[in-house]
């Protein structure tokens, strides 16, 4: 479809998105958590499977905290791939926090940093030599974001946490649009019997709270993470077949869909060909405000612990893991990841806004 000055609707959509500064910011917020998303393990300073490396000594420590560790190999340690970039080192080299540290007759004895744990003797050869171990192997180690209540590095874990809540609104948002925009489309397009079983189908599922239905669903499929995703997708079809069905039954009585029987076209390609890429627009702005809903859920799931299973590191499960430390002295551990979310839902949400202002033709 063309405008008066010959432009297609979608190039007029396309100049109003880049108008609105919000969009645009919304978007590269967005673009930014996805490469952040398919790089955590090569940008997070644990890059071990799920950024689980504890160190009890050093729970809890607050943003910036910095302290002394020696980093021992690994004697099992094998050559890793580039597939370890997407999905983490199985075997890393083991670094403990220590005050200090002696070599004496090719042994290293080293200090905890927990001074009611006893001294420890490492064999100096683990290390080549003395001054490779003074050159690689000690070193002030900092964590940016502090540590969470195991030890474990809460930037890293934040960072593959992206990942997560990503990968299920991405699989969410394909499930409820396969679904949706099948079951919507044969409602709108055939209409009588057949439309009437969809509306009840719709307003069967719609009556069920979402969150009661995810977690029976999840409680069905059982616990894990590509069950959640599953979960997720399966209840968030509905709207999309509800503003399917009305814009292919408003569509459907336009002139060259008329044309179209008339020619004896099949009800396949009528449906595919003419009416669904002309009802796009809508699904687009429910897709983006369904991606944000999917981050909620997911964290919700997982606050409840019936969502993404530890050690996988998920926004909702360190909450989960941290909200009493809000009252302990640690608020951070619970107000960075809740941070994420909020801010990851509210881009979705400014996207879907700026698209539904971008596709208003009237405007």
């Amino acid at each position: 479809m063309k405008s008066p000055k010959g432009q297609s609707l979608f190039s007029l959509a396309l100049q109003k998105f880049r108008m609105r500064f919000w969009g645009v910011f919304s978007l590269s917020y967005i673009v930014f958590c996805a490469l952040i998303a398919l790089l955590a393990y090569v940008i997070a300073p644990d890059s071990s499977v799920n950024a689980n490396q504890m160190q009890l000594a050093i729970h809890s420590k607050p943003p910036g905290f910095e302290t002394l560790v020696i980093e021992i190999p690994n004697e099992n340690k094998t050559l890793h791939s580039w597939i370890s970039w997407f999905t983490g080192q199985q075997t890393v080299n083991t670094i403990i926090p220590i005050q200090d540290y002696n070599i004496k007759d090719k042994v290293v004895e080293i200090i905890p940093f927990d001074a009611t744990t006893p001294k420890e003797s490492i064999a100096l050869n683990r290390f080549e030599d003395s001054t490779q171990l003074n050159k690689d192997y000690i070193y002030t180690k900092t964590y940016i974001l502090g540590t969470d209540r195991y030890g474990r590095d809460l930037l890293s874990r934040l960072l593959i946490g992206t990942r997560v809540s990503l990968s299920i609104g991405f699989v969410a948002v394909f499930i409820s649009l396969v679904i949706g925009i099948f079951i919507g489309a044969i409602g709108g397009y055939f209409g009588g019997a057949i439309d009437q079983f969809v509306m009840w189908l719709i307003n069967v599922t719609w009556s069920i709270p979402t969150l009661l239905l995810v977690i029976a669903l999840t409680l069905a499929l059982g616990k894990g993470f590509w069950q959640v995703f599953i979960a997720v997708g399966l209840t968030m079809w509905v709207e999309v077949a509800r503003v399917v069905r009305g814009q292919v039954k408003s569509v459907k009585q336009m002139p060259y869909i008329t044309a179209a029987h008339a020619l004896g076209f099949s009800h396949w390609r009528i449906v595919t060909k003419h009416i669904l890429p002309n009802i796009m627009a809508p699904v687009i702005v429910i897709s983006a405000a369904n991606f944000a809903a999917a981050i909620l859920i997911e964290s919700g799931l997982s606050f409840l612990g019936i969502g993404a299973q530890p050690p996988i590191p998920t926004w909702g499960n360190m909450i989960k893991e941290h909200y009493n430390y809000i009252v302990l002295g640690q608020p951070h551990l619970a107000i960075i990841p809740g941070l994420a979310i909020m801010s990851l839902v509210m881009a979705f949400m400014m996207i879907g806004n700026t698209l539904r202002d971008a596709f208003d033709v009237k405007a």
